[in-house]
């Protein structure tokens, strides 16, 4: 198939459909509208369902009834309106049913501005919520990734059962780059029929199925989340994701770095390359779960002297980033917030001024 010259929000819209998704609720917020503009008159081609909510909260509970039915559905938002969803995400989790958010961050906190950010690391990564659930996180680095991801996402949530989050940036949903979709249909899941309250007519059962996220029991709920943290780990064994680049070489320092900012430090590393320096990347594309063993391993090469977080953010990735390492070399932090990106030249200078 040849490629598409689309920009990002559209893109994640179109890789959704063709991932089998026909339902879809949102309310509009910059840097993110185009998803839903593209989808209220893409989903009716399809005849897919296209609803805007009265507010992100409302939103966030519509992707619960319509997952809790058993139906492929997600939707879109940018930081603030994604707090706003953080009640309903965690109810989703709870009762285990399977949903895509797509987060096209932008800076914070409060309203913040509208251009590009990484600051909802913490918030996607821990938990946004309340209670102990966590997400699958996957991060984008092109446009050509958001789709593929996108497609990822659904079979992903049918899976595990839970709630998967797409985080990128504001310059992932409006940059334009070409894109070629996979002709490859994604299958419904097979054993819906065994949780999803679609009906026992329609399933042709006389078992109930209930779903549900209130405990009053300590020890049920107790063992409820024994069940969660068990699925968790077992994304942590089968779901991690990274690229590395330069790895090979022999570098005296490693940088761990995702998103388009991962891109940024690309050009840096040819760039000191060509002054004889040499760095190494890791780029987590799963954020939870991450890459822990990966820069553990990069970090303890013999002759790295550095390890460097370098993020749209005012340092949210660090502590993970120090967690991996273990001590193998110091870990240094570098970044910016609000809508500035790190230049390829600023990062060449945060380099050679730590090694």
């Amino acid at each position: 198939m040849a490629k598409i010259l689309m920009k990002g929000n559209e893109a994640i819209a179109e890789a959704a459909i063709r991932a089998g998704c026909l339902n879809y609720f949102a309310y509009p917020i910059t840097p993110q509208s185009e998803v839903a503009e593209y989808l209220s008159w893409r989903l009716p081609e399809v005849g897919g369902v296209f609803l805007q909510g009265e507010s992100e909260v409302a939103v966030s509970y519509m992707v619960f009834g319509a997952s809790a039915c058993g139906e492929r559905v997600f939707t879109t938002s940018s930081s603030p309106g994604i707090s706003l969803m953080s009640e309903g995400i965690s109810y989703i989790a709870a009762a285990q049913c399977p949903a895509v958010f797509v987060n096209i961050m932008r800076g914070g906190p409060g309203l913040g501005g509208i251009l590009p950010s990484q600051a909802d690391y913490n918030q996607s990564v821990k938990g946004g919520g309340h209670g102990d659930y966590r997400m699958l996180v996957l991060a984008p680095a092109s446009v050509q990734e958001a789709a593929e991801m996108t497609m990822m996402a659904f079979p992903l949530a049918e899976k595990y059962r839970n709630p998967v989050m797409i985080l990128g940036d504001g310059l992932i949903g409006q940059m334009m780059e070409p894109v070629e979709f996979s002709e490859e249909l994604i299958a419904e899941p097979s054993n819906k029929d065994e949780w999803a309250t679609s009906g026992m007519d329609t399933r042709k059962s006389d078992k109930r199925n209930l779903v549900k996220t209130l405990y009053l029991v300590p020890e049920e709920l107790n063992e409820h989340n024994l069940f969660l943290k068990a699925k968790y780990d077992r994304m942590e064994q089968e779901e991690v994701r990274f690229v590395s680049y330069n790895i090979d070489a022999d570098y005296t320092a490693l940088i761990v770095s995702y998103g388009t900012m991962s891109r940024v430090c690309q050009t840096a590393i040819d760039n000191l390359k060509d002054e004889g320096i040499e760095v190494g990347m890791i780029r987590p594309q799963t954020l939870f779960p991450f890459p822990e063993k990966a820069v553990l391993d990069a970090a303890s090469k013999e002759g790295c002297k550095v390890a460097f977080s370098i993020e749209m953010s005012m340092g949210q990735m660090l502590e993970d980033v120090e967690r991996s390492v273990k001590g193998r070399c110091p870990v240094r932090w570098y970044g910016k917030c609000g809508g500035e990106v790190p230049t390829p030249e600023e990062v060449v200078d945060v380099v050679k001024s730590n090694i």
